[in-house]
């Protein structure tokens, strides 16, 4: 079974996030900060983290930055899932590191083909 991190502040994101992931049938971790999800994927090993890029604690970039960096996770796809859509922002994240980007309000259609995107061939 393919698992995905979620890695989210925000509780009404997060059970979004959630909700939609496990009805196409993944298996989800969550974690509220950059902490929490660093410690987290120690111990379990993901398919695909879905990162907020705005977190208490540790902001998304110095998440991304450790997860890239450790060579326990730094295959591990990242997409920033994030209500920053400044021009720019994509490119931004794209050149630290993630593999993708998903913007907030999330667009559940897109989401979904997004997210199959990156496990497909698990």
């Amino acid at each position: 079974m393919v698992t995905i991190l979620v890695v989210e502040d925000n509780p009404m994101n997060m059970e979004l996030t959630v909700d939609l992931l496990e009805a196409d049938g993944y298996d989800v971790e969550q974690a509220e900060d950059g902490p929490m999800a660093l410690s987290l994927i120690k111990d379990k090993k993901v398919d695909l983290i879905l990162l907020d890029m705005q977190l208490p604690k540790m902001d998304g970039l110095e998440v991304l930055s450790r997860l890239k960096n450790s060579e326990e996770t730094k295959d591990v796809p990242v997409v920033a899932l994030t209500a920053h859509s400044m021009r720019g922002d994509e490119g931004k994240f794209i050149n630290a590191g993630c593999n993708g980007y998903i913007s907030k309000p999330i667009d559940i259609h897109e989401f979904r083909k997004t997210v199959a995107g990156y496990v497909s061939n698990k």
